[in-house]
């Protein structure tokens, strides 16, 4: 292979990451969004099939937060059952922090709790406070630590040009979702318009200049711990029912209370998989199973990026399929978008479920970081 071909296979490979961007979690802006004009009796309304008929059928609604592909927007509140209700005053604390912060302050979305400030460098103004009044802080869908949860990203140790490039994908409306539901695509393009150059490049760099470190534990079975969608993520409801997992991929938080409610940067995630889908998946990414091209060309033998290439191992499974879904079906319009839809034309949404679920299984930790600015 010629210089000229190598050039021309990273360029084409480089979009088949998982695309992680400063996404918010769509339950992270109430004040912005209950600032819509369209009211969400409206919203409630508007399903996928009404608005993307072409991909209703086969899309994976519950790597967008949702339990089908027939309900509108689910409505939410700052306050809401799965954030701990009304705050009463009362202090709450977290093992190994000696800070103590109010249901109010820790969702407070311009100014979140940083319970483990020592756990990260100090956060620039646009990550800790945001740009009122139209951005919320960075660290409140990303947590201070950059890695963030399902409904968003991690952004932790990514390229430093590669988010600078997501965020202006955003800014001129090349990236978009292709479930007209998640709202927190719509907000994020709204927040990457208000900010500057400088606060781009602030969050650029405050998240690029973080390790990637284990998150996210994968769990191949059958019959899982029975959940609910709420704020866009599957939490396990109490008691121990279960569930047939089917095709999906069930990510939810390791400490439900720990994470949704007190938002704790320490308690990370269970992914729940299907049987057999990591090995399939590592066939896949690994050799590119006579369907697509193998991930490790571009991203590295350890699959941790090279150059601005982002890295794969161990982000989130429910996060990279909505990005390969969202490619094939031509929703994502930046530059290199269009090179990519040969590379993910073949891929079955199973397919991409299993590529998800070998890539989160993966321990960056054991892997030699070869990502660079």
């Amino acid at each position: 292979m010629n210089f000229r071909q190598r050039v021309a296979c990273f360029l084409l490979l480089a979009c088949i990451g998982i695309f992680p961007a400063a996404l918010p979690g769509q339950d992270s802006h109430q004040r912005v969004q209950q600032s819509s004009s369209q009211p969400s009796s409206a919203l409630r309304k508007s399903t996928v099939s009404e608005q993307n008929p072409d991909t209703a059928s086969d899309l994976p609604a519950w790597a967008y937060g949702f339990d089908n592909t027939t309900e509108g927007p689910r409505p939410d509140s700052p306050d809401s059952e799965a954030r701990g209700g009304k705050d009463d005053g009362t202090l709450r604390h977290l093992p190994g922090s000696t800070r103590s912060f109010t249901l109010t302050q820790i969702r407070d979305n311009s100014g979140p709790a940083d319970w483990y400030p020592e756990d990260h460098p100090a956060m620039p103004e646009i990550v800790a406070h945001g740009h009122k009044p139209t951005v919320v802080a960075c660290s409140f869908c990303h947590y201070p630590n950059g890695k963030g949860r399902p409904v968003n990203t991690n952004l932790a140790g990514l390229p430093y040009s590669y988010i600078l490039q997501t965020l202006n994908d955003f800014k001129t409306g090349a990236r978009k979702s292709t479930d007209p539901r998640k709202s927190n695509t719509n907000v994020m393009i709204g927040f990457a318009k208000s900010m500057t150059d400088d606060e781009m490049k602030d969050a650029a760099q405050y998240f690029s200049s973080m390790k990637w470190t284990p998150w996210i534990r994968v769990v191949e079975a059958d019959m899982v711990p029975k959940t609910r969608i709420a704020n866009g993520i599957f939490l396990r409801v109490k008691g121990d029912e279960r569930e047939p997992i089917g095709n999906r991929i069930i990510e939810t938080p390791e400490d439900v209370e720990a994470m949704e409610v007190l938002r704790d940067a320490r308690s990370g995630f269970i992914a729940y998989v299907p049987e057999g889908s990591i090995k399939k998946g590592a066939t896949l990414v690994m050799t590119g199973g006579g369907k697509t091209t193998r991930c490790t060309v571009c991203h590295g033998a350890d699959l941790m990026g090279m150059g601005p290439v982002p890295g794969l191992a161990g982000r989130s499974p429910s996060y990279l399929v909505r990005q390969l879904y969202d490619m094939k079906h031509g929703l994502r319009a930046g530059e290199w978008a269009k090179l990519m839809l040969p590379v993910v034309s073949k891929l079955t949404t199973d397919d991409m479920s299993a590529i998800a679920a070998y890539l989160a299984s993966l321990d960056p930790s054991a892997s030699a970081t070869t990502a660079t600015r």
